[in-house]
């Protein structure tokens, strides 16, 4: 497998931010983007660049992957 770099996440923030925008007067972020946030916020954090998608957990290995087809 590969690895996905933090430019990389930002894009696919960015991409599921607009396919499931957030909602209700809070501006809550919707389950795929903030579980995208918490992986960003834990690569920033640990100083990573890059985090290889083998160690993620399967729900923002699915996201990153739909978002790599749509950019196919």
């Amino acid at each position: 497998m590969m690895d996905i770099t933090l430019p990389e996440l930002e894009q696919v923030i960015n991409y599921w931010r607009i396919q499931r925008p957030s909602t209700g007067e809070e501006r809550a972020l919707s389950p795929e983007v903030n579980d995208l946030a918490k992986l960003y916020a834990l690569m920033i954090f640990h100083h990573q660049k890059s985090t290889p998608l083998e160690t993620l957990d399967p729900v923002c290995l699915q996201l990153i992957e739909g978002w790599r087809r749509q950019a196919a």
